[in-house]
């Protein structure tokens, strides 16, 4: 007898339930007929792994343990998101949202359709995002509501080190981070306090944050100082040791870029 498959959790629901092409070229006589009027169906788990992944840039194991299940089955359910996305981009069928196996678990402070507040970080240093969170010495920290701006604040991180610095954030509300490079490490501190994050990002620290506002935040989920080992020195830095960089100065030949 098969296990029963175990509910997963979801943290926000998906804004719209149903997609149809538009705009269909002529079908060959061969595709005619049932394929042409398929339905694929996304339900709501492999709806939510789809957009934790490669919407909020969450490593596996984060969506894992933001979903509550474990990585194989956030494999399977991303490779089964992915196949139906991509008929429905091939193929043209529609695409509908619904069903599943889950349970509702809202994060933040999710008012009524259309309002939302929530507080966005930035690694902050003269206006600009700061090149790597864990060396930041300031954060800036906005209040948001309905996708505006309406307060903001530069609070100083008091030489909090790289492991502290995710519940210096949780402790003040912080639901977003936007920043620089990032180490693996922080990146799974974050994920456990519940906090999105958004590295790869430059710029002017109040631009960036209403560029996130208005969806269209240029960032690169990937980013990260490639050369965080002990020992080694990261130009102009100062010497890595137990994994950190101690000391700010100017990069020079094999420096780690983005700091």
């Amino acid at each position: 007898m098969p296990r029963p498959s175990k509910c997963k959790c979801v943290s926000r629901m998906p804004r719209f339930l149903e997609f149809s092409p538009v705009g269909r070229r002529s079908w060959p006589a061969k595709m005619e007929g049932s394929e042409k009027e398929s339905r694929i169906i996304l339900n709501i788990e492999e709806y939510e792994v789809f957009r934790l992944l490669d919407y909020e840039g969450l490593t596996q194991e984060a969506c894992a343990l933001r979903m509550k299940v474990g990585r194989g089955t956030v494999q399977a359910l991303y490779a089964e998101a992915r196949k139906k996305i991509a008929r429905f981009l091939v193929e043209g069928a529609s695409l509908q949202i619904e069903g599943g196996n889950y349970f509702l678990e809202e994060r933040g402070n999710e008012k009524a359709e259309g309002e939302f507040r929530m507080k966005v970080a930035v690694t902050y240093e003269n206006g600009q995002i700061f090149g790597h969170f864990g060396h930041t010495e300031q954060f800036k920290i906005y209040e948001t509501e309905g996708g505006k701006i309406v307060a903001s604040e530069i609070v100083d991180t008091n030489g909090t080190g790289h492991g502290a610095l995710a519940g210096f954030l949780k402790e003040r509300g912080v639901e977003v981070l936007i920043c620089g490079n990032i180490g693996g490490g922080a990146r799974n501190a974050l994920a456990d306090a519940g906090i999105r994050l958004f590295p790869g990002a430059a710029g002017d620290a109040d631009a960036q944050v209403e560029s996130f506002l208005a969806g269209s935040l240029a960032y690169d989920p990937d980013a990260k100082c490639n050369h965080h080992g002990e020992g080694h020195v990261c130009g102009g830095h100062g010497r890595h040791e137990d994994g950190g960089c101690k000391g700010h100065g100017h990069h020079g030949e094999g420096s780690c870029l983005g700091h």
